[in-house]
């Protein structure tokens, strides 16, 4: 299929094709020059800034930290926790050599953070009183990845990590579930992504946690994408790193860890979860630019419609709106206004001799059938935040509706298979993971989460006919 400059090959054609080339002409990303890194250029760094402001914001409301932890690690650390370092282990990059000779200990790049958090916790904390700690990191983390993909799965990516210590299983379990409440909020109300909160079985569980809880996307082709995780880690971690506090009645207790991540993936699930053939599709609480104005015009028309769209985007900036001018005269109309689609800017503003005229904008949102809309220009910067609320509530409405119409209850194999193909499946598990390892064999699919809010339901497995393991149906679907 032709293209042209600003083209991006249909998602119905090859949805990976799809991605790759949007995250590259949209100027998102790069790669980088080490095997599976990536350059976050500025639009693609300012949506995540966007995203992490959001977050952060959450987590110091919550009473949370920000502390920074060191990027290496003794190897040491990481094998006192058997089940962390044995499900760490394929992934880790070690530094063995540094200022010209080689070193008494490995060094680990970190993949995760536990580890050397869990040494500091030790330091910190001997009394009740010093309970709960409360902190959170925002760092990179390097894990090497045999099949990256720009934003999903990179060696090197950015996120937070939130990790506590408690005094009880009690109040850890709150914490775990703040985080992934925290998660999901973000997720809907500002990434506009309709996950589902829920608990991973046992074979999907984080090395070393007790219980593993998760917010799962459905993107665009109906495959899933672990959105954020949160763990409660019982006292694994805590007795492997000392990690104890004396009681109130004078016992020396081990204390109670959770740890909690949401990382640059979730710009890829922006991508996938709103974007259509002509580019990205970005909600305003993300968007770089929520509005774009194109001053159209020659000579000392130009100069005017120039003159008016500045004057116009300082009035939009004073109401809260994020405005940018596209003054860049020596490229057509036409090619400016599809390099914003493409760029996924929720609304575009034309602004020409015969606007100003009328006192006017035309207005295309970027999705939607409306077409061009004239709008009083006295009135557009009070307007606009009703504009763009509204343009992120239709584009959540319309995730939520294609997560929806594709998820299916399966109750036989056949109709299992047919479910995971194209979307996700509501089915009966017996909870064995090697029945899910052979599920996964002859489908791909694999658990992605019980959700939370699934009704009871009780019968036999949808593979192998044993009894279902978890009182209610379990998402399976392909995943990134």
């Amino acid at each position: 299929m032709a293209r042209d400059d600003h083209g991006v090959t249909p998602q119905s054609e090859d949805f990976s094709a799809w991605y790759n080339e949007l995250v590259a002409k949209a100027q998102l990303a790069d790669r980088g020059p080490a095997k599976g890194t990536m350059v976050i250029r500025p639009y693609g760094y300012r949506l995540w800034e966007l995203l992490q402001h959001e977050l952060d914001r959450r987590i110091k409301d919550t009473g949370h930290e920000n502390a920074y932890f060191p990027l290496l690690i003794p190897e040491s650390y990481l094998r006192r926790e058997a089940a962390h370092v044995e499900g760490f282990s394929p992934e880790l990059a070690v530094v063995t050599h540094a200022g010209g000779k080689e070193l008494e200990e490995p060094l680990i790049v970190r993949p995760t953070s536990e580890t050397v958090i869990g040494e500091m916790m030790s330091k910190w904390i001997s009394s009740h009183r010093d309970l709960p700690l409360l902190l959170n990191q925002w760092a990179n983390v390097v894990r090497w990845e045999l099949r990256p993909r720009m934003f999903l799965r990179t060696t090197e990516f950015l996120w937070q990590e939130g990790h506590t210590a408690h005094a009880g299983a009690g109040d850890a379990m709150r914490e775990t579930m703040l985080a992934l409440g925290l998660y999901t909020e973000v997720a809907r109300d500002v990434a506009a992504m309709p996950v589902v909160p829920g608990e991973k079985t046992a074979g999907e569980r984080f090395a070393g946690a007790e219980r593993t809880f998760t917010v799962e996307g459905m993107m665009r082709d109906g495959k899933a994408l672990q959105s954020g995780t949160s763990h409660y880690m019982g006292t694994n971690f805590a007795k492997a790193f000392d990690i104890q506090y004396t009681s109130d009645t004078g016992r020396l207790e081990p204390c109670h860890t959770t740890s909690w991540g949401m990382s640059t993936r979730m710009v890829g699930g922006v991508i996938m979860t709103h974007g259509d053939d002509k580019g990205l599709v970005l909600p305003p609480m993300l968007a770089p630019h929520q509005v774009v104005i194109v001053p159209i015009g020659r000579g000392e028309q130009a100069e005017q419609t120039l003159a008016a769209a500045r004057e116009l985007a300082a009035r939009l900036k004073a109401a809260g709106v994020r405005a940018h001018v596209d003054d860049r005269s020596q490229l057509s109309p036409g090619f400016r206004f599809n390099d914003w689609e493409l760029r996924g800017v929720p609304v575009r503003l034309e602004l020409g001799p015969r606007d100003l005229a009328s006192g006017t904008a035309l207005m295309s949102r970027r999705l939607g059938d409306e077409g061009k809309q004239p709008i009083p220009l006295a009135s557009l910067p009070g307007d606009m935040p009703g504009i763009l609320a509204d343009f992120q509530a239709f584009l959540l409405r319309r995730a939520t509706e294609f997560r929806d119409t594709h998820t299916r209850v399966a109750d036989g194999w056949e109709a299992f298979a047919g479910a995971v193909a194209s979307g996700w499946a509501l089915a009966l598990h017996c909870g064995d993971p090697a029945c899910e390892a052979e599920i996964k064999t002859r489908t791909a699919a694999t658990p992605r989460c019980v959700p939370l809010d699934g009704p009871p339901a009780s019968g036999p497995c949808v593979l192998c006919g044993a009894p279902a393991a978890y009182g209610k149906r379990v998402i399976f679907g392909r995943a990134y």
